[in-house]
């Protein structure tokens, strides 16, 4: 009994020593997964946030190139009307595809930006599409929309925590134009 008694401090060590390696292990383990996760979903935002913000610009680009012909200070490539209302057509089924995993990925800040920058976009297609009305100012859209996709981007970057500084393109394509 003597000789058990005298063990007993070890056989404590042992067993505390083993219990904090299994609890250390453990959390180790969910510390992990944890990353793993956060990695996994980031990874789907940014696919998700990069596919919409692709088919909201081709829906952008084809409403200047709709307009070309009716805007004579216009830079873009004219398209035939009927052409390029069927390609709006399919840019825009393709916007809402991507517009749905937004909603389903995206936090708060970037689902109400992209809306912001979608509803912009919106205008100048109906603009495109000549049900727009009377009174459509198409610089005013198009800063509205080049100003949504910069809070698209600054919500988008925020959320999957990319800090490399601003990349706002919306004053600088206002200045310039100011000094072309």
């Amino acid at each position: 009994m003597t000789a058990f008694l005298n063990q007993l401090p070890a056989l404590i060590g042992v067993i505390v020593g083993v219990l904090g390696t299994l609890l250390t292990a453990r959390l180790n383990d969910r510390a992990q997964w944890a990353r793993a996760l956060s990695v996994r979903w980031d990874e789907r935002r940014l696919d998700a946030y990069s596919e919409f913000g692709r088919a909201l610009k081709e829906v952008h680009l084809l409403a200047h190139r709709l307009t070309a012909s009716s805007r004579p200070s216009s830079r873009a490539h004219p398209i035939d009307r009927a052409t390029g209302l069927e390609l709006i057509g399919q840019a825009d089924a393709r916007r809402t595809k991507a517009w749905e995993a937004v909603l389903l990925l995206g936090d708060a800040d970037t689902v109400a930006a992209a809306r912001e920058w979608r509803w912009a976009v919106l205008q100048l297609e109906r603009e495109a599409r000549g049900v727009a009305g009377d009174g459509f100012d198409w610089v005013a859209a198009v800063r509205r929309a080049d100003e949504g996709r910069d809070r698209f981007y600054v919500a988008a970057r925020a959320g999957l925590t990319v800090g490399s500084g601003d990349v706002a393109q919306a004053r600088w394509l206002i200045d310039r134009q100011l000094s072309a």
